[in-house]
């Protein structure tokens, strides 16, 4: 059997998580329980890299919702809207690069652009944690 979802971990500036093939009801728990293992090891701050991600569907989506809420702190959510009323929060903690069309589509649909920073490059996802 070939790996649903295979995901590689890179350190640097922040932690990088490499998804590849389909984020879906088989590769959810695949997905939260490699985010928890970062997480858990002290880190609060994670890219995942969406570049070889060829399909996202809902139990996808609810794995990266997952992880948006483990990296996101509920304070830090309250602070910005208690400050600024009226706008959206942009989690500075959790951020997506490289999706394809298709899978930036299904993350635009499904509102994840309200919440979530996606780059286009792996560069600006990383430079996003630098300012």
């Amino acid at each position: 059997m070939t790996e649903l979802l295979k995901i590689t971990k890179i350190e640097g500036v922040v932690p990088i998580l490499h998804f590849e093939g389909n984020i879906d009801g088989q590769t959810e728990s695949l997905a939260v329980e490699k985010a928890r293992e970062v997480f858990d090891s002290g880190e609060r701050s994670l890219i995942i890299d969406m570049g070889g991600v060829e399909m996202v569907t809902s139990a996808g989506l609810r794995a990266l919702h997952t992880i948006y809420k483990m990296f996101t702190p509920a304070d830090a959510i309250q602070s910005w809207n208690a400050e600024h009323e009226n706008e959206t929060f942009k989690s500075p903690y959790f951020v997506l690069a490289q999706p394809s069309s298709q899978v930036h589509y299904v993350l635009s649909i499904a509102g994840f652009l309200q919440s979530i920073c996606i780059y286009p490059s792996m560069q600006e996802a990383i430079d996003s944690f630098k300012s």
